[in-house]
């Protein structure tokens, strides 16, 4: 796997992966040698022994009673298995998903958008505005803003906030308290968003929709101009923008070549004038006290800012006459865009906006794409950028790994029992899983603790290989009854299943507690720990009790039946 996401799961994997072969070799080797050394026949148990194997002896006789009183009502079972395997696309659908969950990374990002026609004084004049309210919060531990970027229009804000023990607002609460007051500042229009959770997106708003075509700038604007209307009445964004915009005010310079030449005055020099007068061209460098300074030739911006200066720049006619330039040219104004966007060399819009509070990045994605399925033209096409690209590219790698990960623990269950059934019933169990740690993160997610994400899925693959485990103790002690003393299926399952009723709810106990700190975990990170260990805690815990009444019914009906092999005569030839 690629990207971030493979990043993640391929460390993650090699962790589990190693400690789980070092725990094997050391049960196989270690252990043994310990218990011979250390465990010691209990002739005389104290009375916390006694009271411990008490419980342990009445619940596993109260277990037994349930599994045969749930053995008596099987079509009851399966029916409840079915609903849940079919309910689990409907809660999936039902959990927001997103790349990363939000994490409290102690700043807030701002991003204005002036008027087309704003210079860059006006712009910084409004970012002080900015940089004063981001100063008189206690929490702020200082202001930084850029004009002119990412466009000549915009500006960039940042504000780093203090440590979390010395503040008691979170980054949340702090955004949103910011996007209120510079809501209020009338020159720009300002936004705040988070920084993103997983490194690689590219720059701009957290939500960039991106429309490309090969047809005219004007067509592309319009369809851009009605996906931007769409954008602003949905309730999922709170501030949208659009980078194409024909409100730019562009001097169009038509140069009366007759007059010119007949005053013998040359492109050439009406060229030069303009580009001596009004560009910022570079043309040599200057040292002073041993500093390097560039030298660029132009008049004061007061000269500069109407198209009526021209009146004042002048040129020499052949007969050494001054000709206002103004004579010379006719100057029309119209408005273009400031910049001509293309995306995958091809002209483009780029539609950016920011998610309301509590709104997952994966609902988002689902409007555009519905946007673009509905809405555009023929000959349009769109894409992603920002955040929004990065959880469209790696956001599904879940489905995938998750059923590589099916695949392999089939293959290798099936050559363990030397059947192609057995570890069909196994993996009953994790549907049922899966369908407990749902339900915990649709409960968490109503308080905006918990979506759908990189971490989640982490722990859905995790508990695809826990799970599965207790199928297992209960699949091999049942397969050796029928082979060792003929049991039934019916009977040898139920024994099976009281028999290691024991060590499963062991292994799921001390796996929750190992897990318990994740829930409780704060501070850098917290939301990513938490999220893992309420899919693990949740799942392991739901789906137990599942295992421990669905699998036996489960195994009645499809699991093999294993046969004692004949007895071989060595005494005989063999035949061939």
């Amino acid at each position: 796997m690629g990207g971030v996401t493979g990043a993640l799961f391929k460390e993650f994997a090699l962790t589990l992966a190693g400690s789980v072969f070092i725990s094997g070799i050391v049960a196989l080797t270690l252990s043994p040698m310990m218990c011979s050394k250390v465990l010691v026949p209990h002739q005389h148990p104290n009375k916390f022994e006694q009271a411990v194997e008490r419980f342990l002896t009445r619940l596993t006789d109260r277990y037994q009673k349930m599994l045969a009183a749930v053995m008596g009502h099987r079509p009851v079972i399966v029916a409840f298995a079915v609903i849940v395997l079919v309910s689990l696309p409907v809660m999936f659908k039902f959990i927001p998903s997103e790349l990363a969950p939000s994490e409290d990374n102690g700043v807030v990002m701002m991003m204005g958008t002036a008027p087309s026609t704003a210079n860059l004084d006006y712009i910084q004049n409004n970012m002080n505005l900015v940089a004063k309210i981001i100063q008189a919060q206690p929490q702020a531990a200082g202001s930084l803003v850029f004009v002119g970027i990412p466009s000549s229009n915009q500006a960039f804000g940042i504000a780093p906030l203090v440590p979390w023990s010395q503040r008691d607002k979170s980054q949340k609460q702090m955004q949103e308290l910011y996007g209120k007051e510079v809501k209020n500042i009338p020159g720009m229009a300002l936004t705040t968003f988070q920084m993103p959770e997983l490194p690689g997106a590219s720059s701009g708003l957290p939500v960039q929709f991106v429309i490309t075509t090969s047809n005219s700038f004007e067509n592309l604007y319009k369809v851009g101009e009605s996906v931007l209307e769409k954008v602003k009445k949905n309730p999922l964004f709170v501030y949208s923008d659009i980078n194409l915009k024909f409100d730019s005010a562009t001097m169009k310079i038509h140069i009366k070549r007759d007059l010119a030449g007949a005053y013998g005055i040359t492109m050439k020099q009406i060229g030069t004038t303009l580009s001596t007068m009004m560009s910022d061209g570079y043309i040599n460098r200057i040292n002073l006290d041993g500093r390097s300074y560039e030298v660029i030739p132009q008049v004061e911006r007061k000269l500069r800012a109407n198209p009526e200066d021209l009146n004042k720049y002048y040129l020499t006619a052949a007969d050494g006459r001054s000709i206002p330039l103004s004579s010379l040219v006719d100057i029309t104004m119209k408005g273009e865009p400031r910049s001509l966007p293309h995306f995958n060399q091809m002209n483009s819009v780029t539609i950016g906006a920011v998610l309301a509070p509590g709104v997952a990045m994966g609902d988002a994605v689902n409007f555009f794409d519905n946007v673009a399925k509905n809405d555009l033209p023929k000959g349009y096409s769109h894409s992603f950028l920002g955040e929004s690209r990065q959880y469209v590219t790696e956001g599904s790698a879940l489905y995938t790994t998750f059923l590589l990960a099916l695949a392999i623990i089939y293959l290798v269950l099936a050559s363990q029992f030397e059947s192609l059934k057995d570890p069909i019933v196994i993996l009953v169990s994790v549907p049922l899983a899966i369908s407990g740690a749902l339900i915990a993160l649709g409960w968490t997610h109503v308080f905006g603790l918990t979506s759908m994400n990189i971490y989640t899925q982490v722990g859905l693959i995790t508990l695809v290989g826990l799970i599965t485990k207790h199928g297992i103790l209960m699949c091999e002690v049942a397969k050796e009854e029928q082979l060792n003393n003929s049991l039934s299926k019916m009977d040898a399952i139920m024994l099976a299943a009281t028999i290691r009723l024991r060590p499963i709810l062991m292994t799921t106990a001390a796996m929750i507690a190992g897990l318990i700190p994740l829930l409780f975990a704060s501070g850098a990170g917290a939301a990513a720990r938490f999220n893992i260990g309420i899919v693990i805690v949740a799942g392991l815990g739901i789906g137990t009790l599942f295992t421990l009444f669905v699998l036996p019914v489960i195994y009645t009906y499809l699991a093999e039946q294993h046969k004692p092999l004949p007895e071989f005569d060595e005494s005989k030839p063999a035949a061939f």
